[in-house]
């Protein structure tokens, strides 16, 4: 295993929100189904500048990939039942269908995508490079979709994936890491 990927697993080993997750995760029971984003790089984040494994981390990002049923409706019961799953740990957990994001995305950005084909299609739209990232276990070792690599996220280091967002979206987002996170190196939109 490269000493990136071991350093990550190390990292989110020592976690117990994600350790939580990651024991149930054969309950979870969804086709293409990763953990993602911003969980992970605030764990890292964490991790490297010595504070508490939860400091920051609002909620927990499922990600699954089901064409075959777009529904609100269907998406609604699986992010119900998953949050079931997890009603003992302090944050919210947010289930999103990447199948159906093209769906609401327009309205919620103002513009619209192209629907996906996968989580990993997916992650590689995420707006940094350091959290577009995705974990689920298999067997004893993380099965990792990293599109960028990991070395933005190790670093840590924050740069924004133009691939998708706007710089509205990039700015809001390095506005609250930065305050939660003071160290973080941010590279401006504009660089």
């Amino acid at each position: 295993m490269p000493k990136p990927r071991m350093e990550l697993q190390a990292i989110i080993s020592k976690s117990p929100l994600l350790r939580t997750v990651l024991d149930r995760w054969d309950r979870i029971a969804l086709p293409d189904v990763r953990l993602v984003a911003g969980a992970l790089a605030q764990t890292v984040w964490n991790h490297a500048f010595g504070f508490a494994h939860d400091h920051g981390i609002n909620d927990i990002d499922i990600v699954y990939f089901d064409d075959n049923d777009l529904s609100e409706s269907t998406e609604a019961d699986h992010s119900a039942r998953i949050r079931g799953l997890f009603r003992d740990l302090p944050v919210w957990i947010d289930v999103k269908n990447q199948a159906r994001v093209h769906v609401w995305y327009k309205e919620k950005f103002g513009y619209s995508i192209a629907p996906y084909t996968s989580t990993q299609d997916a992650i590689t739209t995420f707006p940094t490079t350091a959290a577009a990232v995705g974990i689920r276990p298999v067997g004893n070792e993380l099965d990792l979709c990293a599109p960028y690599g990991l070395s933005d996220l190790l670093a840590p280091l924050v740069r924004a994936n133009k691939k998708q967002i706007t710089r509205e979206v990039y700015e809001k987002k390095i506005a609250r890491w930065s305050t939660l996170w003071p160290d973080l190196e941010i590279i401006a939109w504009d660089r």
